[in-house]
């Protein structure tokens, strides 16, 4: 087992990192790597490194524990392990941290990704059938190996694991974040003050929906599209979410006037919003949506800026480490 701390200047830096890989990969064929985001959660991914390395010793597996240094550093030393022949690459961190971890194994049919819960909201890894933090029985059961191919959906050529979301949901991600772009220090309750200043100050868009050869247009309160069911740590928008059905689920919400954004909002977290008729909920292998300017969107929380979306989705497309006797997200049998 080794760990490997890796700086932030990814420049020389980074070359050493793969040609350390590639010989470690010709020395010892590891079969798996845990890539750990040292900052989520507030720095709770770094304290995750002894944990994985007793972990590691105590389920006698071979593997190693190696740190990113920057955004986009999990998506090159994915793609390195990969490369390498590395079988389980798993993320250590937030849904943003899997997600940089997926995007080089998508349809890559002998690797299988995993995630270490250590965000802040953790929404993903209900879907695999664990909780926001790992107890002593969810490692045993993690190591297991339990697979099962799951959905990815795409938006402009970008993935998500979980779901993107237009409108209030985008607003309220774009709250977590600093003028410079940076994640907002807090813990999940800080997304409920983020919720309520966003209910009290938002204003609709008109958005073009294109769906199934048809086309309509509507005032966006919300638009989310998603894998899984939860966001922002305790809100069900997509409550009848399957990630292996090969579809879609949209949860579209029209205009609200005030009143009816906080009558709507208590529905949320057991998902009885749906049955509301100003929510247009369905079910879609494609969707093309259009705005008359830029508008902010998130993809597994990560926040982007676009005026057009092509969302897409790809079947089956990525091997993830689940839970079978678990509240999974998966089509049983």
């Amino acid at each position: 087992m080794q760990l490997k701390q890796l700086s932030n200047q990814h420049t020389t830096q980074t070359t050493n990192d793969y040609k350390q890989i590639e010989m470690m990969a010709e020395e010892k064929n590891e079969e798996w790597v845990f890539i750990v985001n040292p900052i989520a959660g507030n720095c709770f991914g770094g304290t995750m490194v002894p944990v994985i390395e007793d972990m590691i010793r105590k389920h006698k597996i071979s593997g190693e524990v190696i740190l990113t240094g920057y955004p986009g550093h999990a998506t090159e030393l994915s793609a390195a392990y990969e490369e390498k022949g590395t079988r389980y690459i798993i993320a250590v961190g937030g849904d943003g941290t899997l997600n940089e971890v997926a995007r080089p194994l998508i349809g890559k049919k002998n690797t299988v990704a995993g995630i270490i819960p250590a965000g802040t909201g953790n929404d993903y890894s209900q879907i695999p059938g664990f909780p926001g933090r790992f107890r002593e029985e969810d490692w045993d059961i993690f190591f297991r190996k339990n697979v099962i191919a799951q959905d990815v959906g795409t938006v402009n050529g970008a993935i998500f694991l979980n779901g993107m979301g237009l409108g209030f949901d985008a607003e309220v991600a774009s709250q977590n974040y600093t003028e410079e772009g940076k994640v907002r220090k807090g813990g999940a309750d800080k997304y409920i003050w983020h919720i309520v200043k966003t209910l009290l100050f938002f204003r609709e868009r008109k958005m073009i929906v294109v769906s199934e050869g048809n086309r309509h247009e509507t005032e966006c309160f919300m638009n989310t599209i998603s894998i899984g069911r939860r966001f922002a740590g305790s809100f069900f928008l997509t409550p009848k979410a399957i990630a292996n059905d090969g579809l879609l689920d949209v949860c579209s919400i029209k205009r609200l006037n005030l009143f009816q954004r906080f009558k709507l909002l208590l529905k949320v977290p057991k998902g009885e919003h749906i049955t509301d008729k100003r929510v247009n909920y369905f079910q879609t292998s494609t969707i093309d949506l259009e705005f008359p300017k830029e508008v902010p969107y998130h993809v597994d929380g990560e926040l982007n800026f676009a005026e057009k979306f092509n969302i897409r989705i790809l079947p089956g497309a990525l091997n993830i480490i689940y839970n079978p006797d678990g509240n999974h997200f998966f089509r049983r049998g």
